[in-house]
């Protein structure tokens, strides 16, 4: 019991040292980086003179670019998260319930673009946005199916942890005996069973779009990073202001996407989903065995 005990008291204190080297290599850049932006002018002091700049109509000029640039990201995260979900989703869940042959070729073809650096990528991609650029513009939203691409592998494995530890197939079976179609069954079954492997994808998706720049920058379309590199040629300051920002959307976007993912898929704890709470109701109830028969009950019988 003491040699347990200890083992479980070494694993902790592991643990906390494993976390805390991480959280000063993630916090140590971060610090220095919010301290690089309270400097003062003169390089004497620290103040808020370059946060408040960026809210001064006087700037808007100077930070016309920049602020382009987070709203084509924004755009982007949220148009590449909605792909990615929409076409890879389905794809899945239909060769997890009907091609299981086809696991195999579905996962190799999403973990190739891990494999390609991006500027080949890039070079790949430049004949095929020439066409794209004739068709749907050349607007930055385009750069959602590039963006697509390049985040498949990551979406694809959020979405297999999940998609492994659950029992889908004897579920939907259940909801298709209960009358439910495919549509109803994609978004009253698969989408609150998958949703922490679902906010997973698009929070990754997210992360990629708002940190991607080689294709960006190649491609000639304006987002965060490229803007960044621009800004910080003039103002080094605002660039890395908009930074912290950046990463303080993230980091709310992280806690919002756990808080919705810890919660029942009802929407409060303990709540089951109409289509789960009728198959718990209707499902039947086993017969409780029977006592054995007593000593005059087997003599008569005998």
């Amino acid at each position: 019991m003491a040699a347990v005990t200890g083992a479980t008291r070494g694993s902790l204190a592991a643990r906390r040292i494993a976390l805390t080297v991480v959280g000063l290599v993630f916090a140590v850049p971060i610090a220095a980086m919010v301290a690089f932006s309270l400097r003062s002018a003169d390089g004497t002091g620290h103040d808020l003179n370059h946060w408040l700049a960026i809210v001064d109509p006087e700037n808007e000029r100077a930070y016309r670019n920049l602020v382009e640039g987070v709203t084509n990201s924004l755009v982007l995260a949220v148009v590449a998260a909605v792909l990615v979900l929409v076409l890879l989703v389905p794809a899945m869940v239909l060769v997890h319930l009907r091609y299981p042959r086809l696991a195999r070729p579905l996962e190799f073809v999403c973990l190739v673009p891990i494999t390609v650096p991006a500027i080949v990528l890039v070079v790949g991609l430049a004949p095929v946005y020439s066409a794209v650029t004739r068709v749907a513009g050349s607007g930055a939203w385009t750069l959602a199916f590039a963006y697509g691409i390049t985040v498949l592998p990551y979406a694809y494995r959020a979405v297999q942890s999940d998609l492994a530890g659950t029992d889908l197939r004897t579920l939907t079976e259940a909801a298709r005996t209960l009358g439910a179609g495919w549509p109803q069954i994609m978004l009253r079954v698969v989408v609150p069973t998958l949703r922490r492997g679902l906010l997973a994808a698009a929070f990754i998706t997210v992360a990629v779009v708002l940190g991607e720049f080689t294709i960006a920058s190649l491609l000639n379309r304006v987002t965060l990073q490229t803007a960044l590199v621009q800004v910080s040629k003039s103002d080094p300051y605002a660039a890395v202001v908009f930074a912290l920002l950046a990463l303080g959307f993230a980091f709310v976007l992280l806690v919002v996407i756990g808080r919705i993912g810890s919660r029942a898929p009802g929407g409060r704890a303990g709540r089951a989903t109409p289509i789960a709470a009728t198959v718990s109701t209707t499902a039947p109830v086993p017969p409780a065995p029977s006592a054995p028969p007593s000593a005059p009950a087997r003599k008569a019988l005998s």
